[in-house]
């Protein structure tokens, strides 16, 4: 067994395999000292993450064995696997350099950017690619020889993680011509599966999953919102425009979609619901929905079964930042209870009390963000501190303490 293989079985990038290193290096007992010297409001460059992963000619076309996944087109959300305590990614660009259906996990304990799921061959902007060689078509669905989906769409905000299934769920929506491509493998289009195009992906095997369900399903118009919410125990799937203005609760043990109707009126719904383009997370705590859509923050009550409208802001009030799946990330500071929100143009962190209904901007002290167009970012409970990866480079924020 060489020694890529060994650490592979090592971080879990391997089938079977989920156990973290025992032992760490000279660099990454640094990098993890550095972490938790960490002093509140400040930040600090960690250093170089390692790539590491079984390669293959797609991968290393486009250097990812060098960069790792970087950031791509409307495909910035990471979500946090409780039980690997890692961050995972995956999603498409909108055409260049690639779409590829590849895998990743970002490990902040050991620096290391593993890739899960090598990409099958690339596809194009309305198609299967030039070369299908590698599609199939079985069951209604468009999938690869090796199960991965063979159709692959940015993630917008509609990335999701189930810690009951251990699964990172996609909401796989995209323009592919799906009946022309059914055609171009010889199968007939009146067979294709019509429900919601959800892909589950298990990185305990590195394996990917089609969902299909019987009706009914929802529609999957672009830049929804999927979160596994546990009061629930489901995955919701949300949006609020011309095409679907609704929110509906996927349950996976029983493969099942149910519309939630949520306040009780469809009018309402469209005047108190954030629409597409927003970002969010799911409180524990209050048992809400926290969501940023531009300037405008909206809560969905779990218990009221109710979304609210709850500020409206602007770009001229200098209170309020911009919330959109392209441009921001926004997820629950652990730390303090709240959400601190990223937004990448700006390079500027705010702070969202769900209790005020404010936003705080924070100015980290130490050293400076990392520059680059195609950052990742995710907040890293178990060590509690943001994270922004400009390709391999590492860099960590521990928020201040806030009330």
């Amino acid at each position: 067994m060489n020694t890529r293989r060994t650490f592979l079985q090592q971080t879990g990038c391997l089938t079977g395999a989920a156990l973290l290193p025992t032992t760490l290096t000279a660099e990454e007992t640094a990098s993890s000292t550095a972490i938790s010297t960490l002093k509140p409001g400040e930040g600090k460059l960690l250093g170089k993450a390692k790539v590491v992963g079984e390669f293959n000619e797609t991968a290393k076309k486009f250097r990812l064995d060098a960069t790792g996944p970087k950031a791509r087109d409307f495909t910035l959300k990471m979500v946090w696997a409780p039980e690997r305590q890692r961050a995972l990614f995956c999603g498409a660009n909108h055409n260049v350099p690639h779409r590829i259906n590849d895998a990743w996990e970002f490990d902040l304990t050991t620096m290391t950017w593993s890739m899960l799921y090598a990409p099958d061959l690339p596809r194009d902007y309305t198609g299967i690619g030039k070369d299908f060689s590698d599609v199939v078509y079985k069951d209604g669905i468009l999938m690869t020889k090796r199960g991965g989906p063979a159709i692959i769409a940015h993630s917008w905000w509609g990335l999701a993680y189930d810690p009951v299934d251990k699964a990172m769920l996609l909401m796989n929506t995209w323009v592919t011509d799906r009946k022309k491509s059914v055609e171009q493998l010889g199968g007939d289009p009146k067979t294709l599966d019509e429900s919601a195009p959800l892909w589950a992906f298990y990185p305990q095997t590195g394996t990917w999953k089609a969902l299909p369900t019987p009706p009914p399903y929802p529609k999957a118009p672009f830049g929804g919102m999927l979160e596994y919410v546990p009061e629930l125990k489901g995955t919701i799937w949300h949006t609020n425009n011309w095409q679907m203005q609704a929110t509906w609760l996927y349950d996976r043990k029983s493969n099942t979609w149910k519309d939630l109707k949520e306040n009780g009126d469809k009018k309402v719904f469209e005047k108190q619901a954030p629409q597409p383009e927003q970002i969010g997370y799911y409180d524990p705590h209050r048992k809400l929905l926290v969501v940023h859509r531009h300037y405008d923050t909206f809560h969905y009550d779990i218990a009221k079964n109710a979304w609210s409208q709850v500020r409206a802001g602007n770009k001229e009030d200098g209170k309020t930042p911009y919330g959109h799946d392209a441009r921001s990330i926004f997820y629950e500071d652990t730390t303090n209870k709240g959400g601190l929100l990223f937004h990448f143009e700006s390079d500027r962190f705010w702070w969202y009390s769900p209790d005020k209904v404010t936003w705080t901007p924070l100015t980290p002290t130490g050293d400076p963000i990392p520059k680059g167009s195609k950052r990742l970012g995710y907040f890293d409970p178990r060590h509690q501190v943001f994270v922004i990866l400009a390709d391999t480079t590492v860099w960590a924020f521990r928020p201040p303490k806030m009330g």
